[in-house]
């Protein structure tokens, strides 16, 4: 059961008579504390981390409170370790995302707290400095060492073979030689940004909104605003603002962004604004670099982390704003492990520490517009692009009158018009939200289709690679030459477009165009993408032809024509958000064009043109669209007014994955114990005409990595404790028994 937390006591909790029991969580799938005797040479307070045996084996745990009592038939803490002691705001705000996810907290504090062990002690870093003796023989090359040392501080061996370009070898002769000597140097230091390094100009319109987000920052107090704002209107300008004024007044600014790795152009932007880079926090760093951008949080020295969701997790000091960059993006939703939010968490944590949070978006969620409608949230809006540019004018071009010819995917007049931009010198866009060649290759002969043997889904060819690759499970099978079902060869045949293959058709229009595929899943990693997106920046090439990671929030200056090579990909699923994130995702892509000097345009090839989106998106008339679908959501009684869970039963075994959701679902719908349901009772339950368990059905994508999977979704009004019902159908239901898994989801994102 759950040990209560202790009041923490402050510095007396560090005096020369130690409490005896500690309620330690350590980062294992549980939900309760457990309780450890703190011998007489250990002091800790609430945060501390400490070693703990946990049953044969040892691991760190985090300090949740003291207890009084001779601890006597406890075992032991061992010591306390050497990191900063987790924040009680932060203890806080671990238990409250635990509960809401219906989660152990002992995976919460993981979150936390893994990146500050994983990477173990910290390396002594060294360094070289000048002794004062004469080298036995002084050479070119060596004068250039000795006369490229900084005054000031050591310096590492690499860097000072970098600064006086020579081989590491002439800095070895040197150390030999008795003219340098190795110094232990300090722990590497976080720059701090400079809030007055320069003051971009701002529009009237950005000054007034900077005004409120300075004012927002400056008081302290948790306060969520919604900055909404049209591709290109500079709503990064605005929110840096904030950020100066944070940083001013000595505290700490988090700024979540849906893919901070490839964003190399914003840690530019910030470096211009503030002098320095920002403090990046992402899956691609090393664990020793991540464990040192923790201690830098935790200490108060990183003024300024940008990272991804999992950066809402990081042990601030003093955290005075956050903001959400692109807060509608669907990468923000953790579908694994914890399952969370990001954007949802975030106001969670500012709530809890009191400071201001930024929600940032051209095209918000509809969630946080209805906050801000009904006063939740603060809203400032920017309606028009910086600089009084125009925004791009928008076309449809109907398919069912000007479809492309047969295996071609680029109708005529999408031809015409790249033809025409390529030739005015001018770079262009074509917009595939598909990855690889084709999502599907079959036998014309037989009818084979190409499976993945872990999921049901459809091998993707990639041609690039000469590879068949599943995207959800990571199966790569070479492309074989003739098919394996009937034998026959020169039957293959790819169905449908991916980037890979609208670049060989691209490619014959245009042979001369310099032409770039971009796409995540490229060879390279990390930086070839950081380094390709810089490049279209610069216009180094004439076509990029990319997926929807072209749509997050670049600035390519020199683009003046994007093409919409499918317009209607997102809308034929079951995704009850289908419309609003295909809306999103196509209002982003088009905005990409026309952020220079030159105007821009967007071409979207669609078979309905006159679904709603299209509409909205050719009328320009957004809030028609939102305020529609908003109406659609409500009479559904969907999130935002209604609350939804998902259940995902998976197993290797299918009947026995059935039988135990079915099992599940049955127990999903008997009455509490000992009395009726009732919405209005703390931590009650919906009542029987209220709450709806759908299923169980197997799921869209029925097995994924050799596990059955079977969905219930679970449907309640908003008010009501969904958490509290999930549990008592868990508490209820039968226990999972070999490799059966229960995934709970509060609100879910994804429906596949």
């Amino acid at each position: 059961m759950d040990r209560a937390r202790a009041h923490e006591a402050g510095d007396s909790a560090r005096g020369p008579e130690p409490c005896a029991v500690a309620e330690v969580l350590v980062p294992v799938a549980v939900d309760q504390t457990y309780s450890y005797a703190i011998p007489p040479e250990v002091r800790v307070a609430p945060g501390d981390f400490v070693a703990v045996p946990l049953g044969a084996r040892k691991t760190y745990g985090v300090v949740w409170g003291l207890g009084a009592g001779s601890g006597a038939n406890l075992k032991r803490i061992e010591s306390r370790l050497d990191f900063p002691p987790l924040p009680e705001k932060l203890r806080d705000f671990l238990d409250w995302v635990a509960n809401w996810t219906v989660a152990p907290r002992g995976m919460a504090l993981r979150m936390a707290a893994h990146a500050a062990v994983e990477a173990g002690a910290e390396p002594v870093r060294i360094g070289l400095r000048a002794t004062g003796a004469a080298p036995a023989r002084l050479t070119e090359a060596r004068r250039r060492a000795l006369a490229s040392l900084p005054a000031d501080a050591p310096v590492s061996k690499a860097e000072l073979a970098r600064l006086a370009g020579v081989s590491a070898s002439v800095i070895d002769a040197l150390i030999d030689d008795g003219a340098l000597e190795p110094v232990a140097l300090g722990p590497e230091k976080t720059a701090a940004p400079d809030p007055d390094f320069y003051r971009a100009g701002l529009s009237d319109a950005q000054e007034q909104a900077a005004a409120a987000l300075r004012e927002a920052a400056r008081q302290h107090e948790f306060k969520p605003i919604l900055l909404e704002g049209v591709t290109g209107s500079g709503k990064t300008e605005v929110y840096f603002e904030a950020v100066a004024e944070a940083i001013a007044a000595g505290g700490q600014v988090l700024i979540l962004m849906p893919e901070i790795a490839l964003t190399s152009q914003f840690r530019d932007r910030f470096a211009r604004r503030f002098g320095v880079p920002p403090a990046e926090w992402h899956s691609e760093l090393t664990p020793r670099r991540r464990a040192r951008v923790w201690r830098a949080a935790a200490e108060g020295e990183a003024k300024v982390v940008a990272g991804a969701r999992s950066a809402l997790f990081l042990p601030f000091q003093n955290l005075r704003l956050i903001v959400v960059d692109e807060e509608h993006e669907a990468a923000y939703k953790q579908e694994e492990g914890v399952i969370y939010h990001a954007r949802d968490m975030a106001v969670v944590r500012a709530r809890i520490e009191r400071c201001a949070v930024v929600l940032a978006s051209a095209t918000p969620s509809i969630e946080t517009r209805e906050n801000a409608r009904q006063g939740r949230y603060g809203y400032l809006r920017l309606a028009s692009r910086f600089a009084g540019r125009q925004m791009p004018a928008l076309k449809a071009i109907d398919l069912r009158q000007h479809g492309a010819a047969r295996g071609k995917w680029i109708s005529p007049p999408l031809e015409e018009a790249l033809k025409h931009n390529l030739a005015q010198g001018e770079q262009s866009l074509l917009f595939l939200n598909r990855r690889g060649y084709a999502p599907l290759t079959l036998c014309r002969a037989c009818g084979h289709k190409f499976e993945c043997p872990n999921c049901s889904a459809w091998l993707v060819e990639h041609r690039f690679r000469r590879a068949l690759v599943c995207h959800h499970c990571g199966h790569v099978e070479r492309r074989p030459d003739v098919c394996p079902a009937c034998g026959q060869a020169d039957t293959l045949s790819a169905c449908g477009p991916g980037v890979e293959r609208l670049a060989e058709e691209a490619a014959a229009l245009a042979p001369e165009a310099r032409l770039l595929v971009l796409s995540s899943d490229m060879p390279g990693g990390t930086e070839r993408m950081r380094a390709e997106l810089q490049a279209i920046a610069e216009q180094k090439f004439d076509l990029v032809i990319g997926t929807q990671l072209v749509a997050k929030g670049h600035n390519f200056p020199h683009l003046t024509l994007v093409g919409v090579v499918d317009a209607d990909i997102g809308l034929s699923n079951g995704d009850p958000r289908a419309a609003e994130r295909t809306f999103q995702l196509l209002n982003q892509v088009a905005g990409r064009a026309g952020r220079g000097e030159k105007p821009g345009r967007a071409l979207l090839q669609t078979w309905q043109p006159d679904h709603p989106v299209l509409r909205a998106l050719l009328s320009g008339d957004f809030e028609r669209f939102y305020a529609e679908e908003t109406d659609a959501r409500r009479l559904a009684r969907l999130p935002p007014f209604g609350r939804l869970a998902g259940v995902v039963v998976s197993g290797s075994d299918r009947a026995a994955a059935e039988v135990f959701a079915r099992a599940l679902a049955r127990a999903a719908i008997l009455p509490p114990e000992g009395g009726g349901w009732s919405v209005a009772a703390p931590g009650a339950f919906p009542g029987p005409d209220d709450v709806a368990v759908y299923g169980p059905v197997e799921a869209p994508i029925a097995m994924v990595r050799g596990k059955y999977r079977f969905r219930l979704l679970i449907k309640a009004p908003r008010k009501a404790n969904i958490q509290a019902f999930l549990r008592a159908m868990r508490a209820r239901g039968p226990k999972p028994v070999k490799d059966l898994k229960v995934s709970l989801d509060v609100d879910p994102q994804s429906f596949l």
